[in-house]
């Protein structure tokens, strides 16, 4: 099984329609490797109208990368996005796909089996039922997760903050976070390391070899600079 729908229903965040889509690939430059990527997306709406309109905080909750809702012609989508995932790519191909009907319900457990997972691609998947990722990854090889709602399943994904205070709270609760700086110099060596993957350092190793981005993971934190 190498792709299919694992979710379609309400958004835990507001209850609008969203559908969760599998999609096997070894094509990607971040976590390559085979692959199987995770797309949440509105069901209803493309990803670009989702941004441009504000109707992606049914998928990504408040997260500060989403961008001012416009209803500027010229564009086609929020102003001021700063999110590392370009809707105009993987997104747009998959919700179109998804629109064609190509995609057919599959079982979340047969889909993972034997894959290393990346969990939200494009969107976070404190959106859906925990249950859906609990039967995705447990017979995975490996997985990587982020998550913008603060405290979902801290032994699935990493918790993304954006500033040392917001990362303070959480380690105080255990959890690992996932941070973006401005420059090395903010780390806090005591809580964090440098993204193995990140320029500043040496682009050591790729996401399926590092796998370090796992909430589970008995590690330090992780802080990016900003790119």
């Amino acid at each position: 099984m190498q792709s299919g729908i694992i979710y379609n229903g309400p958004s835990l965040l507001d209850g609008k329609p969203i559908v969760v889509i599998g999609t096997y690939s070894n094509r990607n430059s971040a976590f390559s490797g085979h692959v199987l990527q995770t797309y949440i997306m509105r069901e209803d709406i493309s990803p670009l109208e989702a941004s441009k309109t504000g109707e992606d905080y049914s998928i990504c909750g408040s997260c500060k990368f989403r961008g001012t809702p416009t209803d500027d012609p010229n564009r086609k989508q929020a102003v001021g996005r700063d999110c590392y995932v370009n809707l105009g790519q993987g997104p747009t191909m998959v919700w179109k796909a998804y629109k064609r009907g190509v995609y057919k319900p599959a079982d979340p457990r047969l889909l993972g089996r034997g894959k290393k997972v990346r969990v939200g691609a494009y969107g976070d998947p404190g959106a859906s039922p925990e249950h859906i990722w609990d039967e995705l990854l447990s017979e995975c090889i490996a997985f990587n997760a982020y998550t913008h709602q603060s405290g979902w399943r801290p032994d699935i994904a990493m918790q993304s903050v954006e500033t040392h205070l917001d990362a303070w709270q959480h380690w105080k609760q255990g959890r690992r976070t996932y941070r973006v700086i401005t420059g090395v110099e903010e780390i806090d060596s005591r809580h964090e390391v440098l993204c193995p993957k990140s320029k500043e350092a040496g682009r050591r190793s790729k996401c399926d070899d590092c796998l370090l981005c796992a909430g589970f993971k008995q590690a330090k934190s992780i802080a990016i600079v900003e790119h």
